[in-house]
């Protein structure tokens, strides 16, 4: 594609946070080379979720240019788990966990990324073959006052929670993977801009050979989950994963509060952003009904990850069950009901209804829950709940229907 470098700037700079240095990147675009642009990802779960497409998004848009995309799936980063925007350490995954989650990654990012211009690799390659000597070398690029200054760490540390010597680690090898990659560009999200800066910084040490001339770092925007306040996660149960069926991805798309939906388009689908805007317009002057955009939403992220045609079918079914005059039966509900796994901790007793829902994830909190509840929303398979603190027993095959459009169906976890 015959782009001119400031044409290119303007296109890769949209729905961005950051840019670091701007002019540096606009020099890379000048000098006529593919530029090699790296996102990395640890497999700490088996699905990726919409969430972790945006940056991915960003690197096909890379792609497009004729840029190289480098896609390191952090098989060995994974087993320390990464700290960033942590209030808390993460489980250490081990090695055989890794290594299942990691399986379907490539062919999950695949549904964005063109296979034919992306280099894959796991980042044991290089990280499983440093010697103590290097790894020793790697610590002394930094200083604790370093490590310790980023914002999570320096809460976790003032409120007396444990760090882990191994999280302390993790800026810097992940910072080495751009080193071994030669890495221009480096994607992430905002709370990872400290992970790429070390990145950068380590390129301009040249540790184990010759400086780097040190990447270019980007910040994408964190989106919210399907609860519009949260970070999407699988542990929140907010996500909309990109191997979801398409009716419980449409019918997930179709629950977000209506604040997102313009950060939804942005982030997550191929509408030009003047038609965004004009979208957001209407639906603040009355003249579009939110649930109609959600509903164009919901058939552009179905279209993006399966096809037009399932996309369709889902909006039909959607519209079967939730639009439809006549009574709704079981098999409609089932039909777009996503699948929510029970907690180990909710298995076998009985438990309040609103704390069922918000430690399913169903609910952002138990105030909301209540509210749910008390506003009729609640039905648990075929009876309404009217009581908050009704005592259920959660089991598999349950269905839980929460507000209008949320319809779950309960697995054994």
């Amino acid at each position: 594609m015959d782009v001119s470098p400031e044409k290119q700037l303007e296109l890769i700079r949209a729905n961005t946070i950051d840019v670091i240095p701007e002019e540096e990147l606009l020099n890379k675009l000048k000098s006529g080379r593919p530029l090699r642009v790296k996102y990395g990802v640890d497999p700490t779960g088996p699905d990726l979720h919409i969430g972790h497409v945006v940056p991915l998004r960003k690197l096909r848009a890379f792609q497009d240019l004729g840029h190289i995309a480098v896609l390191i799936i952090g098989d060995f980063t994974g087993m320390i788990g990464d700290p960033s925007g942590r209030n808390e350490a993460r489980p250490q995954l081990t090695r055989e966990q890794v290594e299942k989650n990691a399986a379907g990654f490539q062919q999950q990012a695949f549904k964005v990324l063109d296979p034919a211009r992306t280099e894959t690799h796991f980042n044991s390659e290089w990280l499983g073959k440093l010697t103590f000597e290097q790894i020793i070398k790697l610590c002394g690029s930094h200083t604790v006052a370093q490590i310790l200054a980023r914002e999570d760490f320096s809460k976790r540390y003032q409120e007396q929670q444990p760090i882990g010597l191994h999280e302390l680690l993790y800026p810097l090898v992940q910072g080495y993977d751009s080193v071994a990659v030669r890495a221009d560009v480096e994607l992430g999200a905002t709370e990872q801009k400290f992970n790429l800066l070390a990145g950068r910084e380590l390129q301009r040490l040249g540790l184990f050979g010759p400086p780097q001339e040190p990447q270019v770092i980007m910040t994408m925007p964190i989106l919210v989950g399907t609860d519009g306040v949260q970070k999407m996660g699988k542990s929140l149960d907010n996500y909309i994963g990109v191997m979801e069926p398409p009716d419980s991805m449409f019918g997930k798309v179709m629950s977000i509060p209506d604040e997102v939906i313009q950060q939804y388009f942005e982030l997550c689908t191929n509408v030009p952003a003047d038609d965004v805007a004009t979208m957001v317009g209407e639906m603040k002057s009355g003249d579009l009904n939110p649930r109609d955009a959600k509903r164009r939403l919901a058939r552009e992220i179905v279209t993006i990850y399966h096809s037009a045609e399932a996309a369709g079918k889902a909006d039909e079914t959607f519209l079967s069950v939730f639009s439809s005059s006549r009574e709704q039966t079981r098999e409609d509900y089932e039909a777009v009901a996503e699948e929510v796994a029970i907690p180990a901790s909710l298995q076998g007793k009985p438990v309040w209804i609103s704390t069922a829902l918000s430690e399913l994830g169903l609910a952002s909190s138990k105030g909301e829950a209540r509210r749910l509840v008390q506003g009729g929303g609640v039905y648990v398979d075929e009876r309404r709940i009217a009581d908050p603190q009704e005592e259920v027993e959660l089991r598999a095959e349950m269905l839980l229907r929460v507000g209008k459009r949320r319809v779950a169906r309960l697995t054994a976890g």
